[in-house]
């Protein structure tokens, strides 16, 4: 996903269309962008009174914490395991994940069981 437009280009598009008197389409494509781009620039000025985008991306809490997190721990630190066998055992224990939740949290961690020859 790309960058989001500055909000000084943003500005001027918008600027352009409501107090210049241009159309969306003439702003569009004397500023260089999509004229859908400067269709939501425009709709959300009016809605918001802002040119500032959305938030991108932000924080996820994990799901594997509190409890589940200490007894997983305990419980790769006793026996020997596999990846889909904790993600069962999680399972039984009331906390659904996926695979890749619990290789994510395996590896954050630095748990990991190499079998030897």
């Amino acid at each position: 996903m790309g960058r989001p437009y500055s909000d000084d280009l943003r500005e001027r598009v918008v600027k352009a269309v409501i107090k210049g008197g241009l159309s969306r389409h003439q702003a569009a494509a004397q500023f260089g962008v999509g004229i859908s781009t400067a269709i939501n620039w425009v709709r959300r000025f009016r809605e918001t009174g802002s040119v500032k985008p959305d938030q991108v991306g932000g924080y996820r809490p994990k799901k594997i914490a509190g409890p589940y997190r200490d007894w997983l721990v305990q419980r790769c630190r006793k026996a020997d395991f596999t990846v889909r066998g904790l993600v069962s055992e999680l399972a039984e224990r009331g906390l659904k994940v996926d695979y890749r939740t619990m290789w994510e949290f395996l590896h954050a961690e630095k748990l990991s069981y190499k079998k030897r020859r």
